[in-house]
């Protein structure tokens, strides 16, 4: 099932690519059913909390109706950053399910590793590698063209 939800992932981050975003898509699965989907509009919305993670976030948050998303698995193409990260262990979120890792900003093992922290209250169990190959290359092209124009 992993790869049946980050498929849908990648589709999200084709969405910001398709803007001019960096391309990172997420999804929050309860129950084996989607119950949230973004992807990042920082640029779109001119705003810095504007990622992908904390949008599925705030949409399955108002899914459920309530803050805690315990029950729930993230699938995100990119290693969440620290600020999402946060976000995750604030909601509760059960589970991560990483496309590829982020060596500059990821804040679940590449830097450091906050959804993993003894020192909080929560601990989200993390499944890394999930169609890594896709979820790199997709940011790799992005880059790669920005880097052209």
């Amino acid at each position: 099932m992993d790869e049946y939800f980050m498929k849908i992932a990648i589709d999200e981050a084709y969405k910001a690519y398709s803007i001019g975003e960096v391309p990172v898509g997420a999804i929050i699965v309860n129950n084996q059913k989607i119950i949230a989907t973004g992807y990042n509009m920082r640029e779109t919305q001119k705003d810095p909390t504007a990622h992908a993670e904390i949008v599925a976030i705030k949409k399955a948050s108002e899914h459920l109706g309530g803050w805690r998303l315990v029950d729930c698995t993230m699938y995100v193409t990119i290693e969440p950053c620290a600020m999402c990260a946060g976000a995750i262990v604030n909601a509760r979120i059960g589970r991560i399910v990483i496309g590829a890792s982020d060596p500059k900003m990821g804040a679940c093992g590449s830097v450091v590793n906050i959804v993993r922290n003894p020192s909080f209250n929560h601990r989200a169990d993390i499944t890394w590698g999930v169609m890594e190959k896709e979820c790199s290359e997709i940011m790799k092209d992005f880059f790669r063209k920005l880097r052209e124009r």
